[in-house]
């Protein structure tokens, strides 16, 4: 993508959007400093995209636009942390920074359209097998003797669990440990499975994790 320094200003339906955004932004920006996102913005929506680093899949917080930007048409690869700096939480504007050059990513993104929902998962039990992975791992980890507690095999370690798919639904572990991470799964609303082609969706009123799993996807979407 070609750099430039245009800053547009986009302003959003009301400073909660702003809040949630910010808070997005965050999150992601403890697992990767130097993290970039895409923005895309389209019928009224501005949807922010991440990479969370080692996740392994895609993050989505969206914000609803004011009626004044409803028609705003924009795609661009920004830094995360100057997007945070030009974001305006009282003012519920963001100023959108110069573009970067996109990772690789960036360049496969989900599908906007053609999402077929599979079913409703819970939320508690959701909950439950992510912090039972976390804790797993942390364990595991910390049983290793310090000369084998080297990055590869904690990668390795990591790989193994985040891999599992979450009981039968063929959503891999990974997509749950982000959402968990970036705060995606607060609230007792159900969490919604959807699938479009070779993607998975977990999606929930806090952002949504989009991944393309290895495994078959089944028809089963309480989590064992």
């Amino acid at each position: 993508m070609t750099p430039s320094v245009t800053r547009q200003l986009l302003h959003l339906a009301e400073p909660g959007e702003a809040v949630r955004v910010a808070a997005f932004l965050e999150r992601l920006l403890r697992w990767e400093k130097n993290a970039a996102v895409r923005i895309q913005a389209a019928g009224g929506v501005a949807a922010v995209f991440a990479r969370p680093a080692r996740f392994e899949v895609l993050a989505v917080r969206t914000a609803r636009l004011a009626e004044a930007d409803a028609g705003t048409e924009l795609d661009v690869t920004v830094a995360a942390g100057e997007l945070l700096e030009l974001l305006d939480e009282k003012a519920a504007s963001l100023r959108v920074p110069a573009a970067v050059t996109g990772p690789p990513w960036a360049g496969v993104m989900p599908p906007r359209r053609g999402w077929e929902r599979l079913g409703e998962l819970p939320p508690d039990a959701v909950r439950t097998v992510a912090a039972a992975a976390v804790g797993e791992f942390r364990e595991r980890a910390e049983e290793l003797p310090e000369a084998e507690r080297t990055r590869q095999r904690l990668d390795a370690l990591a790989e193994e669990i985040w891999s599992r798919p979450l009981g039968r639904t063929g959503l891999p572990l990974r997509a749950v440990h982000a959402a968990h991470a970036l705060g995606f799964l607060g609230g007792p609303e159900p969490l919604g499975l959807l699938a479009a082609g070779p993607w998975l969706r977990l999606s929930t009123p806090h952002g949504s994790v989009a991944v393309r799993p290895s495994r078959p996807v089944g028809l089963s979407v309480t989590p064992a």
